[in-house]
């Protein structure tokens, strides 16, 4: 049994996504709620895409090991970024924490006009799936 990440032909092939994340039946489902770059308080870390994009990531993690999972475990992100945050500091910060070995997770991103956290610039949310023998 495993967890299959696929790009389909006839899809763009991309280092950073696949397509098609297959999950069997008897694997552990976790959903990891939207997650901005905030402190244990709730207070933003910075004002800066990169460093709330890194925290963002870093409480995604914690999320996932709350349940003996990590983010190797991911099959999809959902990202939401303000339209006026820094992109390229955003996913630069964050690349190397999320590469791994093997085919990568799904991705939707979306520019977004604000976020429920005021000063907030980023928002991630996961899906994990962990086969447990």
């Amino acid at each position: 049994m495993e967890i299959t990440l696929t790009q389909p032909a006839g899809l763009v092939v991309s280092p950073a996504f696949s397509h098609v994340a297959v999950v069997p039946a008897g694997a552990t489902t976790i959903y990891v709620g939207g997650q901005n770059g905030v402190d244990e308080t709730g207070a933003v870390v910075s004002h800066d895409a990169g460093e709330q994009a890194l925290r963002a990531v870093e409480n995604a993690r914690t999320a996932l090991a709350s349940q003996g999972a990590s983010l190797d475990d991911v099959i999809s992100w959902t990202i939401y970024i303000h339209q006026d945050a820094d992109l390229r500091a955003a996913y630069g910060a964050v690349a190397a924490t999320l590469a791994r070995d093997g085919a990568p997770p799904l991705v939707s991103a979306a520019l977004v006009a604000g976020l429920a956290v005021p000063g907030a610039v980023i928002e991630v949310s996961a899906i994990a799936a962990v086969i447990r023998e």
